[in-house]
């Protein structure tokens, strides 16, 4: 394994607080053991108030929050939950996950020849490693990849979403999927725009070097 720090946190319960297959395999080549707990969080946040990076790192917060809280009521060991949350933007409105098959056709038709970004908010809740003063502490950072669309007809969106891929996805479309061939370049990373960055692995090395974790 080349990440040292990876030994360090073989021993570790490492929380995914996700139910995202995409997530869970980015998470897995790493070689961490650690359990999904999907978060309950209803994502009822008022988007009006957050810029579309805060609003992705307020809700990766609250779903780590949750499920930390939760498995503390039940007397779990936990050493960190990792929570996320991926966002679309584009002229500056957050979009998330199509409503249903119109909506999606409406996200699609908007992003069709034009760019657009990708915000995937991470957030790290673990416990405080000091005795005397129990707790948690909060790490919380967001990455953001500009994605452009080629020009699309309306009905090659229409055949896509019939095959269900978009309805689960920020934006409408998946780009580790199908939804690529809607898809003319990125600039930045690609793991953020599947919902997962790698920035992750790096932020949880600087935890292990400060020793808070």
């Amino acid at each position: 394994m080349p990440f040292a720090f990876v030994q360090h946190l073989k021993n570790k319960r490492i929380i995914l607080a996700s139910g995202s297959p995409r997530r869970r395999e980015i998470l897995s080549k790493l070689g961490l053991n650690f359990d999904v707990v999907p978060s309950k969080f209803p994502e009822t946040l008022d988007k009006a108030k957050y810029t579309p990076s805060e609003y992705a790192i307020a809700n990766a917060t609250e779903k780590g929050l949750e499920v930390y809280g939760r498995l503390a009521q039940e007397v779990q060991e936990v050493d960190i939950v990792i929570a996320a949350d991926t966002i679309v933007s584009i002229d500056n409105d957050i979009l998330e996950k199509p409503k249903n098959a119109e909506d999606a056709l409406r996200i699609l038709k908007r992003l069709s020849g034009r760019s657009h970004r990708v915000y995937t908010g991470i957030a790290f809740i673990y416990a405080l490693r000091d005795p005397d003063h129990p707790g948690y502490n909060i790490v919380s950072f967001t990455e953001e990849t500009e994605v452009t669309f080629r020009e699309c007809n309306e009905e090659d969106f229409k055949v896509y979403i019939e095959t269900g891929e978009p309805m689960d996805k920020a934006g409408a479309y998946g780009y580790q999927a199908l939804g690529s061939i809607f898809v003319e370049k990125i600039n930045g990373c690609y793991y953020n725009v599947v919902g997962f960055p790698i920035k992750v692995f790096t932020e949880l090395e600087k935890l292990v070097k400060k020793q808070e974790i």
